[in-house]
């Protein structure tokens, strides 16, 4: 026991930091780095050498490029849409289309959300969603409304975080991504239920069309996820969503409300995302160029960060004419995310190489099938919850899951991928950006607090029960 405290040690003190002491994920990323390089060096875990600090250096570097090149051109993104108005635009364009209530939250949480937020990550559809929300219904019921429609962070940014997660558990990026699908399903219908709820929805109509349309929403989900992969599977699962609804609203009032000309670079991504896939299925050329480490590889040319750099190169085009590409603005909001990605990989890739997880893997491996989910579940669940990100989330847990013998491994690793997903859900980070955006008093941000720390835990409670049926009982 005494050796498993002090190799997990490195794990403790990063969510002591952040949880007790309050410290920035990238403060506490970096003393869980120092802390494990030095009891590695005092002979905690396996001995120092050259090859072991080699596969370290390796692997942390591809695993990071496979980050940075989707962060780094997507905040880029970010800046520039916000720059020309896409996210009040879409709400505008969200109020023109007359719904009722019941339609404009399952719109919204399923649809909207869900596609806004696949495509960029970093909680930008929040800057759509939360004023819209906020003058659709109450200050507060807004404010819970728009975090529930954060739903779909396992494959925010593009599946940034699954196709991380798949390369950490040595597993296809489609396996993973499907698996995580089905897990995460009862977690879409819960989420969007409650927001039903704190609209003051309770018609049976209502919650009916929830189940029809969480339905479609999964299905869309769980197959362009095996067929194609994770990173335009949340894309095309709200757009199915929207898609419908636009389709229900032209059929009702033979009308339909045009895009707004703002928000041009969202469809221009959708367009690219959606032919680069399908050129790679095709033609295989995504496998061209292959950077291999000692245990992982990447495709630069399958990096989702290709989209994103090319209607962000676009957009410059159109945009900076006069003012200029906003450097220091990506590299103010680039700075922290990606050095604590950075420090969290590192961390990882110590731990896994240098044979931290080697106690730690022996526990898990002792456990009985009914007490691994939950635990697993509540590991990737507080992991994702700390550091704010799934993919930090992933890195801290999934290389445990990925040396389990178990026959249900992919089973586990997409637990690990969807708790800590839905566990980032309700950080302190996407709360900030909320309570920002609403501009919210100290009580109305207490009370968020407090009903995000619920979803967390209501997240992981369901991952883990839905865990346990998948691995055992199916």
């Amino acid at each position: 026991m005494s050796s498993l405290l002090l190799q997990m040690s490195p794990i403790a003190l990063v969510i002591a930091l952040i949880l007790i002491l309050r410290r920035p994920p990238v403060q506490a990323a970096l003393a869980g780095v120092v802390l494990v390089l030095v009891l590695w060096a005092l002979g905690a875990a396996g001995p120092v050498s050259a090859a072991i600090s080699s596969a370290i250096f390796q692997d942390t570097t591809i695993l990071f490029l496979s980050t940075a090149c989707v962060i780094v051109p997507g905040l880029a993104f970010v800046i520039l849409v916000e720059r020309g108005g896409a996210p009040q635009a879409i709400g505008a364009w969200v109020k023109e289309l007359g719904w009722t209530p019941p339609a404009q939250v399952i719109f919204i949480v399923l649809g909207l959300a869900p596609l806004l937020e696949a495509m960029t990550g970093f909680g930008v559809s929040l800057i759509a969603t939360v004023p819209l929300l906020m003058g659709l219904f109450t200050r507060q019921s807004g404010m819970k409304i728009a975090l529930a429609g954060m739903v779909i962070m396992p494959w925010g940014t593009l599946g940034l975080a699954t196709v991380i997660g798949a390369l950490l558990a040595h597993l296809p990026a489609q396996t993973l991504g499907s698996h995580s699908a089905l897990i995460s399903a009862p977690v879409f219908l819960c989420l969007a239920s409650l927001a039903l709820w704190q609209a003051g929805i309770r018609r049976i109509t209502a919650w009916l069309g929830l189940l029809v349309v969480t339905a479609l929403f999964v299905a869309v989900l769980f197959s362009i996820n095996l067929w194609v992969g994770p990173e335009v599977s949340g894309v095309l699962a709200g757009l199915a969503v929207a898609c419908v609804g636009l389709g229900i609203s032209w059929a009702q009032r033979k009308k339909l409300v045009r895009w707004p000309s703002a928000a041009w670079p969202y469809l221009a991504l959708l367009g690219v995302i959606v032919a680069s896939r399908g050129l790679f299925v095709l033609s295989g050329w995504d496998g061209l160029w292959v950077v291999r480490g000692e245990h992982v590889s990447w495709k630069p040319l399958a990096s989702p960060g290709l989209a994103l750099l090319i209607v962000t190169l676009l957009m410059a085009f159109r945009q900076t004419a006069g003012a200029g590409f906003p450097w220091q603005a990506l590299f103010n909001r680039a700075k922290f995310p990606v050095t604590t990605i950075f420090l969290f990989l590192l961390l990882s890739q110590v731990m896994v190489n240098a044979g931290f997880l080697v106690e730690a893997q022996s526990a898990l491996q002792s456990m009985s099938g009914i007490s691994l989910a939950p635990t697993i579940a509540l590991l990737a669940g507080i992991a994702g919850y700390v550091t704010g990100s799934n993919v930090g989330g992933n890195t801290l847990v999934m290389p445990s899951i990925a040396a389990l013998s178990s026959e249900h491994g992919a089973w586990l690793a997409a637990m690990v991928n969807s708790a800590a997903g839905h566990g980032a859900l309700g950080s302190l980070s996407i709360l900030s950006l909320i309570t920002g955006l609403a501009g919210a008093n100290r009580q109305e941000e207490n009370s968020l607090i407090r009903f995000a720390f619920g979803l967390v835990a209501l997240n992981i409670v369901i991952v883990a029960a839905t865990g346990i049926v998948l691995l055992y009982f199916l």
